[in-house]
């Protein structure tokens, strides 16, 4: 499972030009389903999310987690996130899982984020979607469960 992980101070998520669903201050969450995922890499990756300390302090320092600032988080599934770019210029997504599986476990991410109490909201797993955000600092961050 991979993770790509943006501070943001707003984000939505547009299907045919209408807003589905946007956050405040918070994260931007696009995970990738690999082949192979369980149980163990939604635990990995949701728990690592739920505790980094990407958020400024009193001090400007990145010392808080989303749960110190209220934060919310935006999850939007990305396969493309498990593409393989090695051979030739056209990427293959066979590490990606198929459809049914990748559905399963980004829906179960998303139960076991809001477990933490944390506002989690989403895009449509399979839709073609706007993400929209204002990426704070920038800051992106890559979890991957596998390393």
């Amino acid at each position: 499972m991979i993770a790509i992980i943006q501070r943001c101070t707003k984000a939505n998520v547009k299907i045919d030009n209408k807003i589905i669903s946007e956050i405040g201050s918070g994260m931007v969450v696009l995970l990738g389903v690999r082949k192979g995922d369980e149980k163990k890499d939604i635990e990995h990756v949701a728990n690592k999310i739920i505790a980094l300390r990407i958020f400024s302090d009193q001090n400007n320092k990145m010392n808080l987690s989303i749960k110190d600032i209220n934060g919310s988080i935006l999850v939007v599934s990305q396969f493309t996130l498990c593409a393989s770019t090695k051979k030739g210029n056209r990427p293959s997504f066979l590490n990606a899982a198929p459809p049914l599986i990748g559905k399963d476990l980004y829906k179960n991410f998303i139960l076991y984020l809001k477990s933490f109490g944390v506002p989690v909201s989403t895009g449509k797993f399979g839709a073609m979607m706007d993400v929209y955000l204002v990426n704070q600092g920038p800051a992106t961050f890559i979890i991957d469960s596998k390393t």
